[in-house]
């Protein structure tokens, strides 16, 4: 858990200079109620407050709330009793956050090796604090991990062994890194 929270952690303090949305000022929970209301819809084309809810374990009034709010930004069409589906920019800001969380997920994951469910939690406090810039950049070294046949890197032999056994210039496998060595494969290559 202490890698987890020290992302977490760092893309908070990140997210303070820049918003990750076009409307600039939605919060967090506002946030996961256009995902919760993406996810539902996908299913069933539109949602339904009590759907929304039970998929975020809150109270109906606090889904009336958040709905009204939302309507207001124009994010949700929203009538109380009625199905709630996204506005064609609520969609894109929804599709945006779960772009955002598949991405951080797979990096916590493929990359360093945290468990799914964990890393699913993490992602979703994540989501919110990340730029686009920051999760474009974890997906491509996510993808360089997973693809690239150079690279030799997995999580067994890379950060998964360092892990579990630590490392020390006579004990580690790679061989000590030092300035002179970097220098060399540079000019392998």
């Amino acid at each position: 858990k202490g890698i987890v929270h020290s992302l977490f952690s760092f893309f908070m303090k990140k997210s303070k200079a820049s918003s990750n949305s076009p409307k600039g000022n939605l919060t967090a929970s506002q946030e996961d109620y256009l995902e919760a209301i993406y996810h539902i819809s996908v299913g069933k084309n539109a949602a339904r407050a009590k759907d929304i809810a039970d998929y975020l374990n809150v109270r109906a009034s606090s889904v009336t709330g958040a709905l009204r709010i939302l309507g207001r930004m124009e994010l949700v069409h929203y009538a109380p009793y009625d199905l709630i589906t996204l506005t064609e920019e609520g969609r894109e800001i929804a599709e945006e956050i779960v772009h955002r969380h598949r991405a951080l997920e797979r990096f916590l994951v493929n990359v360093l090796g945290i468990e799914e469910q964990e890393a699913d939690e993490a992602a979703c406090r994540m989501e919110h604090a990340v730029s686009k810039g920051i999760v474009e950049r974890l997906v491509k070294y996510a993808e360089y991990v997973e693809q690239c046949p150079k690279g030799g890197i997995s999580w067994e032999s890379g950060f998964g062994y360092y892990c579990r056994e630590g490392c020390n210039e006579k004990g580690c496998r790679r061989g000590p890194a030092t300035k002179e060595r970097a220098k060399e494969k540079d000019t392998d290559d």
